[in-house]
Protein backbone atom coordinates (compact mmCIF):
# COMPACT_ATOMS: atom_id res chain seq x y z
CA UNK A 1 0.00 0.00 0.00
CA UNK A 2 1.16 3.34 -0.72
CA UNK A 3 0.03 6.63 -0.12
CA UNK A 4 -2.30 7.76 3.16
CA UNK A 5 -3.00 5.07 5.82
CA UNK A 6 -6.58 7.20 5.61
CA UNK A 7 -7.96 9.33 3.39
CA UNK A 8 -8.71 11.95 6.49
CA UNK A 9 -5.29 12.35 6.64
CA UNK A 10 -3.36 15.12 4.86
CA UNK A 11 -0.23 16.54 4.23
CA UNK A 12 -0.67 19.40 7.41
CA UNK A 13 -1.17 16.05 9.12
CA UNK A 14 1.93 14.67 8.67
CA UNK A 15 4.20 17.59 8.59
CA UNK A 16 2.56 17.80 12.20
CA UNK A 17 3.67 14.71 13.21
CA UNK A 18 6.93 14.76 12.10
CA UNK A 19 7.40 18.17 13.68
CA UNK A 20 6.40 16.93 16.62
CA UNK A 21 8.54 13.68 16.61
CA UNK A 22 11.97 15.60 15.47
CA UNK A 23 10.53 17.90 18.81
CA UNK A 24 10.34 15.34 21.27
CA UNK A 25 13.79 13.67 20.34
CA UNK A 26 15.26 16.76 20.76
CA UNK A 27 13.97 17.01 23.90
CA UNK A 28 15.12 13.27 24.79
CA UNK A 29 18.58 14.17 23.90
CA UNK A 30 19.06 13.00 20.55
CA UNK A 31 20.35 14.67 17.67
CA UNK A 32 17.49 13.35 15.61
CA UNK A 33 15.69 10.07 14.63
CA UNK A 34 16.20 8.07 11.39
CA UNK A 35 12.75 5.73 10.61
CA UNK A 36 12.79 3.04 8.36
CA UNK A 37 9.92 1.45 6.25
CA UNK A 38 7.13 -0.12 8.89
CA UNK A 39 4.82 1.17 11.19
CA UNK A 40 6.28 4.66 12.32
CA UNK A 41 7.01 5.34 8.44
CA UNK A 42 3.70 4.99 7.51
CA UNK A 43 2.42 7.08 10.75
CA UNK A 44 4.72 10.06 10.02
CA UNK A 45 4.53 10.25 6.02
CA UNK A 46 1.72 7.83 4.56
CA UNK A 47 4.66 6.02 2.57
CA UNK A 48 4.95 2.09 2.34
CA UNK A 49 7.76 1.26 0.06
CA UNK A 50 6.12 -0.84 -2.95
CA UNK A 51 8.77 -3.42 -1.25
CA UNK A 52 10.67 -3.43 1.20
CA UNK A 53 14.52 -4.62 0.14
CA UNK A 54 18.13 -4.28 0.60
CA UNK A 55 18.04 -0.54 -1.03
CA UNK A 56 18.14 2.20 1.33
CA UNK A 57 14.54 4.13 2.54
CA UNK A 58 15.24 6.53 5.66
CA UNK A 59 13.43 9.48 6.61
CA UNK A 60 15.86 11.25 8.74
CA UNK A 61 14.34 13.62 11.35
CA UNK A 62 15.70 16.52 13.29
CA UNK A 63 14.89 19.62 15.16
CA UNK A 64 15.53 22.92 13.39
CA UNK A 65 16.01 20.83 9.80
CA UNK A 66 13.40 19.81 6.82
CA UNK A 67 12.39 16.05 6.87
CA UNK A 68 14.55 13.80 4.41
CA UNK A 69 13.30 11.28 3.06
CA UNK A 70 16.32 9.12 1.44
CA UNK A 71 14.98 6.39 -1.16
CA UNK A 72 15.78 4.74 -4.27
CA UNK A 73 15.62 6.36 -7.63
CA UNK A 74 13.28 3.80 -9.33
CA UNK A 75 10.77 3.84 -6.27
CA UNK A 76 11.22 7.95 -5.83
CA UNK A 77 7.68 8.19 -7.86
CA UNK A 78 5.82 6.24 -5.37
CA UNK A 79 7.07 8.27 -2.23
CA UNK A 80 5.94 11.84 -4.06
CA UNK A 81 2.37 10.04 -4.49
CA UNK A 82 2.17 9.54 -0.73
CA UNK A 83 -0.12 12.11 1.30
CA UNK A 84 2.80 12.96 3.26
CA UNK A 85 5.34 13.98 0.74
CA UNK A 86 4.48 17.80 0.36
CA UNK A 87 5.62 18.09 3.86
CA UNK A 88 8.90 16.43 3.43
CA UNK A 89 12.00 16.70 0.80
CA UNK A 90 12.81 13.69 -1.02
CA UNK A 91 16.37 12.99 -1.77
CA UNK A 92 16.92 9.69 -4.28
CA UNK A 93 19.90 7.71 -5.04
CA UNK A 94 20.54 5.26 -7.91
CA UNK A 95 22.01 1.88 -8.13
CA UNK A 96 25.84 1.94 -7.85
CA UNK A 97 25.98 5.01 -5.77
CA UNK A 98 26.78 5.29 -1.98
CA UNK A 99 23.44 5.71 -0.14
CA UNK A 100 24.81 5.70 3.54
CA UNK A 101 27.51 8.69 2.23
CA UNK A 102 24.16 10.78 0.67
CA UNK A 103 22.48 9.94 4.36
CA UNK A 104 25.64 10.75 6.18
CA UNK A 105 25.85 14.59 5.00
CA UNK A 106 22.56 14.87 7.00
CA UNK A 107 23.40 13.78 10.36
CA UNK A 108 25.09 14.95 12.93
CA UNK A 109 28.75 13.98 13.04
CA UNK A 110 28.79 12.90 16.64
CA UNK A 111 25.22 13.04 17.89
CA UNK A 112 23.09 10.11 19.24
CA UNK A 113 19.91 9.11 17.01
CA UNK A 114 16.72 6.96 17.57
CA UNK A 115 16.33 4.50 14.83
CA UNK A 116 13.44 2.03 14.05
CA UNK A 117 13.66 -1.03 15.93
CA UNK A 118 13.23 -2.88 12.15
CA UNK A 119 16.06 -1.14 10.23
CA UNK A 120 17.59 -3.88 9.15
CA UNK A 121 21.77 -4.59 10.60
CA UNK A 122 22.83 -4.26 7.15
CA UNK A 123 21.63 -0.47 7.23
CA UNK A 124 22.72 0.63 10.62
CA UNK A 125 25.95 -0.86 10.50
CA UNK A 126 26.79 0.53 7.17
CA UNK A 127 25.76 4.09 8.70
CA UNK A 128 27.61 3.70 11.60
CA UNK A 129 30.91 3.02 9.38
CA UNK A 130 29.82 6.11 7.07
CA UNK A 131 29.56 8.18 10.46
CA UNK A 132 32.08 7.00 13.02
CA UNK A 133 31.38 9.40 15.94
CA UNK A 134 27.63 8.61 15.66
CA UNK A 135 25.37 6.07 18.22
CA UNK A 136 22.19 5.06 18.20
CA UNK A 137 19.11 3.91 20.18
CA UNK A 138 15.70 1.78 19.25
CA UNK A 139 13.10 4.27 18.56
CA UNK A 140 10.56 2.13 21.30
CA UNK A 141 13.17 2.46 23.93
CA UNK A 142 13.89 6.20 23.02
CA UNK A 143 10.69 7.36 22.59
CA UNK A 144 7.95 4.82 23.46
CA UNK A 145 4.94 7.18 23.65
CA UNK A 146 5.31 8.68 20.26
CA UNK A 147 2.52 7.61 18.85
CA UNK A 148 0.82 6.42 21.94
CA UNK A 149 -1.70 9.85 22.02
CA UNK A 150 -4.56 9.36 19.80
CA UNK A 151 -5.63 12.98 17.95
CA UNK A 152 -9.67 12.66 17.34
CA UNK A 153 -9.29 11.31 13.38
CA UNK A 154 -7.13 8.80 14.49
CA UNK A 155 -9.84 7.85 17.64
CA UNK A 156 -12.60 7.99 15.02
CA UNK A 157 -10.55 5.50 13.00
CA UNK A 158 -9.86 3.18 15.84
CA UNK A 159 -13.63 3.27 17.17
CA UNK A 160 -14.62 1.95 13.45
CA UNK A 161 -12.01 -0.72 13.74
CA UNK A 162 -13.22 -1.86 16.90
CA UNK A 163 -16.81 -1.45 15.28
CA UNK A 164 -15.79 -3.69 13.13
CA UNK A 165 -14.24 -6.50 15.16
CA UNK A 166 -17.63 -6.45 17.23
CA UNK A 167 -19.79 -6.87 14.26
CA UNK A 168 -17.65 -9.77 13.38
CA UNK A 169 -18.24 -11.13 16.87
CA UNK A 170 -21.98 -11.08 16.69
CA UNK A 171 -21.59 -12.91 13.36
CA UNK A 172 -19.45 -15.21 14.76
CA UNK A 173 -21.65 -16.53 17.29
CA UNK A 174 -24.25 -17.64 15.20
CA UNK A 175 -21.95 -20.30 13.02
CA UNK A 176 -22.10 -23.52 13.85
CA UNK A 177 -19.04 -24.59 16.17
CA UNK A 178 -19.33 -28.21 17.27
CA UNK A 179 -17.56 -30.86 14.62
CA UNK A 180 -15.59 -28.40 12.88
CA UNK A 181 -12.12 -27.89 13.28
CA UNK A 182 -10.75 -24.63 15.02
CA UNK A 183 -8.95 -23.39 11.56
CA UNK A 184 -12.22 -23.44 9.85
CA UNK A 185 -13.95 -21.37 12.43
CA UNK A 186 -10.75 -19.09 12.35
CA UNK A 187 -11.06 -18.77 8.38
CA UNK A 188 -14.75 -17.87 9.03
CA UNK A 189 -12.73 -14.90 11.51
CA UNK A 190 -11.19 -13.54 8.55
CA UNK A 191 -13.58 -13.93 6.25
CA UNK A 192 -15.65 -11.80 8.74
CA UNK A 193 -13.01 -9.31 9.55
CA UNK A 194 -12.59 -8.56 6.02
CA UNK A 195 -16.33 -7.77 4.79
CA UNK A 196 -16.38 -5.31 7.62
CA UNK A 197 -13.25 -3.64 6.38
CA UNK A 198 -10.01 -4.99 7.38
CA UNK A 199 -7.51 -4.41 4.82
CA UNK A 200 -5.03 -7.15 7.34
CA UNK A 201 -5.93 -9.71 9.70
CA UNK A 202 -3.39 -10.24 12.21
CA UNK A 203 -4.60 -12.58 13.84
CA UNK A 204 -7.62 -15.29 14.31
CA UNK A 205 -6.70 -17.34 17.38
CA UNK A 206 -9.30 -20.02 18.33
CA UNK A 207 -8.53 -21.95 20.78
CA UNK A 208 -11.02 -24.80 22.20
CA UNK A 209 -11.27 -27.15 25.36
CA UNK A 210 -7.54 -27.56 26.72
CA UNK A 211 -6.27 -25.54 23.75
CA UNK A 212 -7.67 -22.58 25.94
CA UNK A 213 -5.16 -22.68 28.38
CA UNK A 214 -2.69 -21.41 26.13
CA UNK A 215 -3.24 -17.52 25.52
CA UNK A 216 -1.40 -17.49 21.83
CA UNK A 217 -2.91 -20.77 21.03
CA UNK A 218 -2.94 -21.40 16.94
CA UNK A 219 -6.26 -22.37 15.64
CA UNK A 220 -5.54 -26.41 14.18
CA UNK A 221 -7.28 -29.27 13.35
CA UNK A 222 -8.79 -29.72 16.65
CA UNK A 223 -12.41 -30.60 16.26
CA UNK A 224 -14.48 -28.68 18.63
CA UNK A 225 -16.59 -30.42 20.70
CA UNK A 226 -19.79 -29.94 22.41
CA UNK A 227 -18.96 -28.74 26.06
CA UNK A 228 -15.85 -26.77 25.32
CA UNK A 229 -14.83 -23.42 26.25
CA UNK A 230 -13.66 -21.57 23.21
CA UNK A 231 -11.45 -18.63 23.41
CA UNK A 232 -11.77 -16.10 20.37
CA UNK A 233 -9.12 -13.44 20.00
CA UNK A 234 -9.26 -11.55 16.45
CA UNK A 235 -8.20 -8.22 14.61
CA UNK A 236 -6.20 -6.64 12.66
CA UNK A 237 -5.87 -3.31 10.47
CA UNK A 238 -8.57 -1.47 9.28
CA UNK A 239 -7.91 1.81 7.07
CA UNK A 240 -5.08 1.69 8.67
CA UNK A 241 -5.76 1.34 12.64
CA UNK A 242 -6.09 -1.55 14.94
CA UNK A 243 -8.61 -4.02 16.34
CA UNK A 244 -8.16 -6.39 18.84
CA UNK A 245 -10.92 -8.11 21.15
CA UNK A 246 -11.43 -11.29 22.75
CA UNK A 247 -14.64 -13.12 23.51
CA UNK A 248 -14.68 -16.72 25.01
CA UNK A 249 -17.82 -18.46 24.02
CA UNK A 250 -19.30 -22.79 25.43
CA UNK A 251 -20.81 -24.97 23.21
CA UNK A 252 -23.24 -26.06 24.62
CA UNK A 253 -24.35 -25.59 28.63
CA UNK A 254 -21.47 -24.57 30.68
CA UNK A 255 -20.67 -26.15 33.94
CA UNK A 256 -20.85 -24.18 37.49
CA UNK A 257 -17.27 -24.35 37.66
CA UNK A 258 -17.05 -22.56 34.26
CA UNK A 259 -19.21 -19.95 34.33
CA UNK A 260 -17.53 -18.62 37.74
CA UNK A 261 -14.25 -18.66 35.87
CA UNK A 262 -15.65 -16.71 33.29
CA UNK A 263 -17.79 -14.57 35.57
CA UNK A 264 -14.32 -13.88 37.91
CA UNK A 265 -12.69 -12.94 34.17
CA UNK A 266 -15.25 -10.56 33.73
CA UNK A 267 -15.21 -9.02 37.13
CA UNK A 268 -11.41 -8.68 36.50
CA UNK A 269 -12.03 -7.22 32.86
CA UNK A 270 -14.80 -4.64 34.77
CA UNK A 271 -11.81 -3.90 37.29
CA UNK A 272 -9.26 -3.14 34.85
CA UNK A 273 -11.92 -1.07 32.69
CA UNK A 274 -12.60 1.28 35.99
CA UNK A 275 -9.35 1.55 36.51
CA UNK A 276 -8.51 3.75 33.41
CA UNK A 277 -8.62 7.06 34.11
CA UNK A 278 -5.95 9.95 33.06
CA UNK A 279 -2.55 10.57 35.62
CA UNK A 280 -3.41 6.72 36.74
CA UNK A 281 -0.22 4.60 36.15
CA UNK A 282 -0.83 1.50 33.46
CA UNK A 283 0.15 -0.69 36.61
CA UNK A 284 -2.84 0.28 37.94
CA UNK A 285 -4.62 -1.32 35.30
CA UNK A 286 -2.80 -4.74 35.86
CA UNK A 287 -3.32 -4.35 39.75
CA UNK A 288 -6.72 -3.86 39.85
CA UNK A 289 -7.45 -6.69 37.20
CA UNK A 290 -5.03 -9.05 39.06
CA UNK A 291 -6.79 -8.61 42.31
CA UNK A 292 -10.09 -9.75 41.51
CA UNK A 293 -8.57 -13.01 39.63
CA UNK A 294 -6.06 -13.53 42.96
CA UNK A 295 -8.81 -12.68 45.47
CA UNK A 296 -10.83 -15.45 44.04
CA UNK A 297 -8.11 -17.97 44.10
CA UNK A 298 -6.78 -18.14 40.46
CA UNK A 299 -3.65 -15.54 40.70
CA UNK A 300 -1.34 -18.33 39.40
CA UNK A 301 -3.41 -19.01 36.34
CA UNK A 302 -3.23 -15.33 35.17
CA UNK A 303 -0.21 -15.47 33.26
CA UNK A 304 0.27 -12.42 30.85
CA UNK A 305 -0.11 -8.61 31.03
CA UNK A 306 -3.27 -6.85 31.16
CA UNK A 307 -3.20 -5.42 28.48
CA UNK A 308 -1.14 -3.42 25.49
CA UNK A 309 -1.37 -0.44 23.53
CA UNK A 310 -2.52 -0.07 19.66
CA UNK A 311 -2.31 1.71 17.23
CA UNK A 312 -1.39 1.34 13.37
CA UNK A 313 -0.20 -1.57 14.67
CA UNK A 314 -2.05 -4.14 17.30
CA UNK A 315 0.68 -4.19 19.76
CA UNK A 316 2.73 -1.48 20.86
CA UNK A 317 3.32 0.95 23.56
CA UNK A 318 2.12 1.47 26.64
CA UNK A 319 1.31 -1.67 28.68
CA UNK A 320 -0.43 -2.54 31.67
CA UNK A 321 2.17 -4.35 33.63
CA UNK A 322 3.68 -4.05 36.75
CA UNK A 323 6.39 -1.87 37.03
CA UNK A 324 4.95 0.23 34.30
CA UNK A 325 4.89 3.65 36.14
CA UNK A 326 4.00 6.02 32.76
CA UNK A 327 0.77 7.59 33.94
CA UNK A 328 -2.26 7.28 31.47
CA UNK A 329 -3.04 10.26 29.49
CA UNK A 330 -6.23 11.13 27.04
CA UNK A 331 -6.23 9.63 23.76
CA UNK A 332 -4.01 6.54 24.57
CA UNK A 333 -5.90 3.37 23.37
CA UNK A 334 -4.76 -0.04 24.78
CA UNK A 335 -5.87 -3.60 25.58
CA UNK A 336 -7.85 -4.94 28.66
CA UNK A 337 -7.98 -8.44 28.55
CA UNK A 338 -7.13 -10.53 31.77
CA UNK A 339 -7.63 -14.68 31.26
CA UNK A 340 -7.24 -17.45 34.13
CA UNK A 341 -5.98 -20.86 32.09
CA UNK A 342 -6.59 -23.94 33.51
CA UNK A 343 -3.81 -26.41 31.63
CA UNK A 344 -5.09 -29.11 30.04
CA UNK A 345 -9.00 -27.72 30.87
CA UNK A 346 -9.80 -24.73 29.79
CA UNK A 347 -9.16 -20.88 29.45
CA UNK A 348 -10.98 -17.67 29.37
CA UNK A 349 -10.00 -14.32 28.23
CA UNK A 350 -12.35 -11.11 27.78
CA UNK A 351 -11.03 -8.13 25.80
CA UNK A 352 -11.98 -4.94 24.87
CA UNK A 353 -9.80 -2.11 23.62
CA UNK A 354 -9.92 1.38 26.03
CA UNK A 355 -9.40 4.58 25.37
CA UNK A 356 -8.46 7.38 27.93
CA UNK A 357 -11.15 10.21 28.17
CA UNK A 358 -10.65 13.55 29.75
CA UNK A 359 -12.62 11.92 32.51
CA UNK A 360 -12.03 7.99 32.75
CA UNK A 361 -12.40 5.40 30.06
CA UNK A 362 -14.21 4.41 27.10
CA UNK A 363 -14.52 1.23 25.44
CA UNK A 364 -14.03 0.89 21.94
CA UNK A 365 -15.95 -3.25 21.76
CA UNK A 366 -19.12 -2.68 23.57
CA UNK A 367 -20.53 -6.70 22.86
CA UNK A 368 -21.92 -8.57 25.22
CA UNK A 369 -19.26 -9.72 27.79
CA UNK A 370 -21.47 -12.43 29.19
CA UNK A 371 -20.55 -16.04 28.36
CA UNK A 372 -21.93 -16.42 24.83
CA UNK A 373 -23.69 -20.30 24.19
CA UNK A 374 -22.84 -21.43 20.92
CA UNK A 375 -24.06 -24.17 18.80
Amino acid sequence: MTGSTAASFIADDYRARMERAARTAADAGLAGLLVAPGPDLVWLTGYTPPAVTERLTLLVLAAGQDPVLVVPALEAPDAQKAAGAPALTLRDWTDGKDPYAATAALLDASGRFGISDNAWALHLLALQQAVPGSSYTSLTEALPMLRAVKDAAELELMTAAGAAADATFEEIRNVPFAGRREAEVAADLDRLLRRYGHEQVDFTIVASGPNGANPHHEAGDRVIERGDMVVLDFGGLKDGYGSDTSRTVHVGEPTDEERRVHDIVREAQEAGFRAVRPGAACQHVDRAARAVIADAGYGEYFIHRTGHGIGVTTHEPPYMIEGEERPLVPGMCFSVEPGIYLPGRFGVRIEDIVTVTEDGGRRLNTTSRELVIVE
